[in-house]
């Protein structure tokens, strides 16, 4: 196959372009759903194929195919739409500089987790479900399991040949139960099908579903049976789980580079930064807030070696004690502010051309214990796992919604617990009311596998880092109340 890539890569050469490379991704997935006790989904698929990218006088062309014995006539049609695209060029696509890379890159994993049968998989979700119904009055639960296996060949009209393994594993639980007026779920680890990694099946059975079954069923009792939450101004703690889904929402967008140029307006939106805004020393948040984007992190959703343009996976620091430091780049965006890229191109499949994702944008760790969060709040709320969320596409007010709030009073959680809390905010304000973070002890990273982008649609993998954080004065509901 080397052989076979690095001839096409010689006879775009031959042609002229500026630039080419070809990414072939094999990739693997499999999907268990429970519901119930009843196995409702098996799921395999397999994806293999190619994509060619050609910049020809700084216009680009894309072309991809699942017949790698085509390599050279897919190429030949890349590099007929770069030419095609001249026609409508209305400015020349730059690169940044990067370096020459021949590399192998492999996820770190102890169990594989296509080796592991489907029937133990089955057996555990079901057992978990039955802990969740052992002590609970349910009408529904259901467990999940994700894995994928990709191997990625890159190589490019500058040298670069780089070949990765790559797996993620996630898992997931939810209960759900309703009384006469309401219907409320809980969900373990976290919503929206568990939590995920880049890892082996060693991760499953790290996250201890049986184990949390029964508490979790229990909680979806409570939650129905709760008070409404209260509306109102409240300072309030968010766990770490919501607070993931609040870093990718109101700060792993925005900082995209391409979106704040306007490429992704017309779907996925635009960004409240600029350009410029990086040479501005903005205050995006208290000085509590310094966030990263980290490609390296063990186990982290968005951990790889390579981007889509070869570049090696890294540590950006975008947030630094509150104030802005960085986007996230690609090689054609960077460029434009002056800058190389950190390493965020990337696609979905072989079928798609990369675009600026996210990686594992994460809020670093304070010193905080949560009991010291706690106990500086004399009325307020603890949010925990989130149930939906809603943001404009400039990524500035937003509203989020969890699965249950329990209640601070004096300095102490009550035990009380209310369904449906909501808080809402504007992004700027909303970082700098923030006055204290829990410890690395409390800093966990959480995978988000179902991020939207792109037009055709693509979705990516991502993570984010997480411990317990304290926000003042934050809006609770969706009543104004004086």
């Amino acid at each position: 196959m080397k052989e076979k890539i690095i001839k096409v890569l010689d006879l775009l050469k031959k042609y002229g372009v500026d630039y080419a490379d070809i990414r072939i991704v094999n990739r693997l997935n499999e999907t268990i759903t429970t519901e119930n006790m009843k196995v409702q989904i098996i799921s395999n698929s397999r994806s293999k194929g190619a994509g060619i990218r050609v910049i020809l006088d700084g216009s680009l062309g894309f072309a991809s195919t699942q017949n790698l014995d085509s390599l050279e006539e897919t190429a030949l049609e890349a590099l007929r739409i770069a030419k095609a695209s001249r026609l409508l060029q209305k400015e020349k696509i730059m690169l940044a500089k990067k370096d020459k890379i021949n590399d192998t890159y492999k996820t770190h994993i102890e169990i594989d987790p296509f080796s592991v049968s489907k029937a133990e998989k089955i057996e555990l979700l079901i057992n978990a479900e039955k802990a969740m119904r052992s002590e609970a009055e349910l009408t529904k639960t259901t467990g999940t399991m994700d894995f994928q296996k990709e191997e990625k060949i890159f190589a490019d009209t500058e040298g670069s040949y780089i070949t990765q393994f790559l797996y993620e594993s996630g898992a997931g639980i939810e209960a759900s139960t309703k009384n006469e007026n309401d219907i409320q779920t809980r969900s373990y680890p976290n919503s929206f099908r568990g939590n995920h990694a880049t890892a082996g099946y060693e991760y499953i059975l790290s996250l201890n579903l049986i184990e949390n079954a029964t508490r979790i069923g229990k909680e979806a009792e409570m939650i129905v049976n709760a008070e409404e939450c209260p509306s109102g101004r409240f300072d309030i703690i968010i766990d770490g789980s919501q607070l993931a889904l609040q870093i990718h929402e109101s700060i792993g967008h925005p900082i995209e580079l391409d979106r704040v140029f306007g490429s992704e307006a017309a779907y996925a939106g635009m960004s409240f930064l600029q350009p410029n805004t990086i040479n501005k020393n903005f205050k995006y948040g208290s000085k509590h807030v310094t966030v990263v984007a980290d490609a390296t992190v063990p186990k982290g959703l968005g951990t790889f070696g390579y981007d889509d343009d070869g570049v090696k996976g890294q540590k950006t620091i975008i947030i630094d004690k509150g104030i802005f430091k960085n986007f996230i780049t690609s090689r054609d965006t960077a460029i434009k502010i002056n800058h190389l890229s950190n390493g965020t191109n990337r696609a979905d499949g072989w079928q798609n051309i990369p675009i600026v994702r996210m990686t594992n944008i994460s809020l670093m760790p304070g010193d905080k214990e949560l009991d010291e969060l706690v106990n500086g709040i004399n009325n307020g709320l603890y949010f925990c796992t989130n149930k939906s969320w809603s943001i404009d596409d400039k990524r500035l007010n937003f509203q989020f919604a969890c699965e249950l709030a329990y209640e601070i009073k004096d300095g102490k959680l009550t035990g009380k617990i209310y369904k449906n809390p909501i808080y809402t905010g504007i992004t700027p304000e909303f970082w700098g009311s923030c006055d204290g973070v829990c410890n690395e002890t409390y800093w966990k990273l959480y995978g988000t596998p179902n991020c939207g982008k792109g037009q055709p649609g693509q979705v990516a993998h991502v993570g984010h880092g997480a411990s317990p954080a304290r926000f003042r004065n934050v809006k609770v509901g969706v009543k104004d109340v004086k």
